[in-house]
């Protein structure tokens, strides 16, 4: 039986985008791992999300946006106790966005940081039939600042490897997830850099940027990077506009991503990225030459381009005919 499915792990949240005009702000669907559910399902891929929102109108409509897409929510957690994360994103004039900061709650923890270990155990044996029908895994590193929702993400990792699906990591490092959290506030930063390292030595395939790579590793070789780590993963380092970097399959290379003047927003650019990647895996099998990778690289950055087109991360995803008007129209 080949596997296709893809079960994404961590974050649902709301990004709250301050508007052009400066004078407010505009809440979209987000969350790195949420996002690139909703991508791939965009992409023909099945995705299951594995997270915990709040009960609260947020979390209401994450769930109408991943049913709306037909994204698998068996093992989503509803928290009556505990808030959906909303996250102040504000932009610069170029378009690109940074964190500020998150809106306050009323419940001591936000709902991402207590994923609940206990209730998938619950659901184990379903939980191990998907994982036999599942190829990859992909998460994050923001999980991880909450020990109760890093505790739960290690067990769903050892459960992968007992089915030999290949975990994929995006190193999406969010400062501000540390410093505003009811559990990690006080862990330095030279302890939450060690801590993320050593859950990267999990990844079959790691995915991070740049400014990412100088922090973790101080040098942007992918290639080296790879050999730094024990299960040798693939590595493939992004930097916005500028060429992919990569390590794949024993190749090492370099591609250019395409540019546009209309970029609007760059939330969630990575996080559609990764899953026109995935999908090309997927769909065309993985890449055995440096030119089925630098096939695999171009599809995927139009993908991420596409994104920024518009505003919010979920909105703008491209399904398959319009990433291929793109790559058609770049040849013609």
């Amino acid at each position: 039986m080949k596997k296709t499915r893809v079960i994404c792990i961590g974050e649902a949240l709301i990004d709250r985008i301050r508007n052009k005009s400066n004078k407010g702000f505009t809440d979209f669907l987000g969350g790195a791992p949420a996002n690139v559910a909703c991508a791939l399902r965009k992409l023909k891929i099945d995705s299951i999300f594995i997270g915990r929102i709040g009960s609260d109108d947020f979390g209401k409509k994450l769930i109408a946006q991943f049913n709306d897409l037909e994204v698998g929510l068996d093992f989503l957690q509803v928290d009556n106790d505990s808030s959906t994360r909303v996250v102040n994103v504000d932009r610069d004039k170029f378009g690109d966005r940074f964190f500020s900061g998150f809106e306050p709650s009323s419940h001591p923890c936000l709902a991402d940081e207590v994923l609940s270990k206990e209730s998938i155990n619950k659901e184990l044996p379903n939980l191990e039939k998907i994982f036999l029908e599942t190829i990859y895994l992909v998460t994050g590193t923001n999980v991880l600042s909450s020990p109760i929702s890093a505790e739960t993400i290690f067990f769903l990792l050892e459960i992968a490897k007992k089915f030999k699906v290949k975990i994929i990591i995006d190193l999406n490092w969010r400062e501000v997830f540390w410093d505003y959290s009811c559990f990690s506030s006080e862990i330095g930063k030279t302890a939450r850099v060690k801590l993320i390292k050593k859950f990267l030595n999990h990844a079959d395939v790691l995915k991070l940027a740049k400014e990412e790579a100088t922090l973790f590793f101080e040098h942007e070789n992918p290639l080296l990077i790879s050999h730094e780590m024990p299960k040798r993963p693939d590595v493939i380092i992004t930097d916005g506009k500028q060429p992919v970097n990569w390590y794949i399959n024993g190749f090492q290379g370099t591609t250019s991503t395409p540019n546009s003047d209309k970029v609007v927003d760059t939330t969630g650019a990575g996080d559609a990225f990764l899953a026109g990647l995935i999908s090309k895996l997927i769909s065309s099998g993985y890449p055995s030459n440096n030119f089925e990778i630098q096939d695999c690289i171009k599809f995927a950055s139009v993908c991420g381009l596409l994104t920024c087109l518009g505003e919010g991360a979920i909105e703008q995803q491209p399904d398959y005919e319009k990433v291929n008007k793109f790559l058609g129209s770049l040849i013609s």
